[in-house]
């Protein structure tokens, strides 16, 4: 066996690649700069040095509503202050970090269009009768005089040769008395598969922003209520909320000093609603979907949909009523109705009379003019209700009476005085019993609601470069050339990796032709030595 030490450039069999050409114009200098693996690997070391610099603190998404620069200066100090001004808080919506994103595929797909091409020129274009000087410029070679036949009589020497790679499970082409054995070409591709899941990887990274892909509301509800979540035909039921706290004993530090109520458990029993008809009115027809107990990192899941538990708030709020229609004089009950807070009733009825709500206010205030109206149009913070009633000993038009639930709003707003005024309550007066009679709800669960449709493509884009990687790691493309003239043997054989196993294939090759695989080995070990 002989060695040359000008040997053979085997990776794309000579073929050209465009990005060395000698005469290049703009194009093919942009091509060459996206093609160079040096550009490839800056760009994989700035993507990373940014994601790492974006997750030194939390970046604004990850909040209920953004912080501002505030947040960051009184939390973290001067480096929070720069952070946030810097940008840095949106790194990974920022157009430089997009734009390297952009950058690194477009090096991946052009580095790897520039390579695989020749390649599979390369490939495409085997033949088994190659020139001595081809063989001899291999890695490795091998070069003996033969007998005039080989062991078994009639048979030619590039006949056993065929065999026996066949024997090893080479792919055989034959041209004469020349034979190339071949196996694994697939597995020159595994770069090229791996390339492919990075690109179906980065791509699903920049279109994911994109509407209708992610979903990601925050949902805040009131004990009994529900609530639409943003952007879906979906609504979320807070069917009760459960906190529960640690004892005193089982804190330690400042914890227990400062006497602090550090939560253990908050969980809330939770009911997923799909709206079919009527949505986003106040009306919605709602069908349950799902139902579960959701705990911190415990999430109710339907559908690709994900309702995470975020935080809770303290937040007491009176959700209904149960009141009477009494006589003012009397104080005899003609029946009792309850009144929600939220989406109330437009119509009651109580005995002979009825009632009708004229008008709601959430959260009860007067303007500038002395006109009532309401701060809020959803935080039933100060109910108020201004009724028609109708019925006997009343006006044929009826008589207006204005009601509020809680006791410091009737003082602070002068029920009785305003109704006096209007001359309602002659006779009839609306009135709860007691705090038996009110429900509150104390609690108000902040709920996330995440959808990711991305993520079976980011899945697939991961198995694609996997397999590109299992393809190039653990199988390697081998080729061994064997050309007989007269009694004149020639072996060149070529792998992409594993040297040493493919000299043992060469060598085992020889030793079942009879012949002496000795200098196979010999060199093996010599050129081992040597590196």
């Amino acid at each position: 066996m002989n060695g040359n030490t000008e040997q053979f450039d085997m990776r794309y069999d000579n073929a050209p690649r465009r990005s060395q050409k000698a005469d290049k114009d703009w194009l093919d200098l942009i091509w060459s700069f996206f093609s160079s693996v040096k550009v490839g690997v800056w760009l994989i070391v700035l993507t990373l040095l940014g994601a790492a610099v974006g997750s030194v603190y939390p970046q604004e998404g990850a909040f209920l509503s953004p912080p501002g620069l505030n947040y960051y200066k009184e939390t973290y100090g001067a480096a929070g202050e720069w952070y946030y001004r810097l940008g840095l808080s949106r790194t990974y919506t920022s157009w430089w970090f997009q734009l390297l994103i952009v950058m690194l595929g477009a090096s991946i797909v052009i580095a790897s269009i520039d390579r695989a091409v020749p390649l599979y020129k390369a490939l495409k274009k085997q033949r088994a009768n190659r020139t001595v000087d081809f063989l001899r410029r291999q890695k490795i070679t091998y070069e003996a005089a033969l007998p005039s036949r080989p062991a078994e009589d009639g048979t030619s020497w590039a006949d056993l040769f065929e065999r026996q790679l066949k024997k090893q499970r080479f792919r055989i082409m034959r041209e004469g008395d020349c034979v190339l054995g071949e196996k694994n070409r697939w597995s020159r591709w595994g770069p090229y598969v791996n390339h492919v899941g990075l690109i179906i990887f980065l791509l699903i990274i920049l279109i994911r922003s994109l509407p209708g892909l992610t979903l990601e509301e925050y949902v805040s509800v009131l004990e009994g209520e529900a609530e639409p979540v943003r952007g879906t035909n979906y609504y979320v039921k807070n069917e009760r909320f459960t906190v529960e706290f640690y004892d005193k004993e089982e804190l330690n530090g400042k914890f227990r000093e400062e006497e602090r109520a550090v939560p253990k458990l908050y969980e809330t029993k939770t009911v997923l609603y799909e709206c079919t008809d009527r949505c986003g009115t106040s009306d919605p027809v709602l069908e349950e979907a799902a139902r579960g107990d959701i705990r911190v990192n415990d999430p109710l899941e339907y559908r690709g949909l994900s309702v995470y538990q975020f935080g809770y708030e303290y937040t007491p709020q009176i959700r209904s009523v149960k009141v009477h229609l009494r006589d003012k004089e009397s104080g005899k009950s003609y029946g009792q109705f309850t009144l929600l807070t939220r989406n109330p009733e437009l119509a009651y009825e109580a005995g002979p009379y009825k009632l009708r709500l004229h008008n709601y206010y959430p959260e009860f205030s007067l303007d500038e003019r002395g006109e009532p109206t309401s701060v809020s149009a959803e935080k039933p913070d100060a109910p108020g209700y201004i009724f028609l009633i109708t019925g006997p000993g009343l006006p044929p038009e009826g008589s207006t009476y204005l009601y509020f639930p809680r006791e410091i709003d009737k003082e602070r707003f002068r029920q009785d005085e305003i109704n006096a005024a209007v001359g309602a309550g002659k006779q009839l007066v609306i009135a709860a019993d007691g705090m038996e009679d009110v429900e509150i709800a104390a609690f108000t669960s902040i709920l996330t609601v995440r959808s990711d449709r991305t993520v079976p493509y980011l899945l697939i884009g991961g198995a694609v470069s996997m397999l590109g990687l299992v393809m190039g790691f653990y199988w390697q493309h081998r080729r061994i050339w064997v050309r007989i003239d007269g009694n004149s043997l020639t072996l060149g054989a070529h792998t992409n990796k594993h040297w040493h196993a493919m000299r043992r294939e060469t060598a085992v090759l020889l030793e079942a032709a009879g012949l002496d695989a000795s200098a196979v080995r010999a060199k093996s070990e010599e050129e081992v030595k040597g590196s």
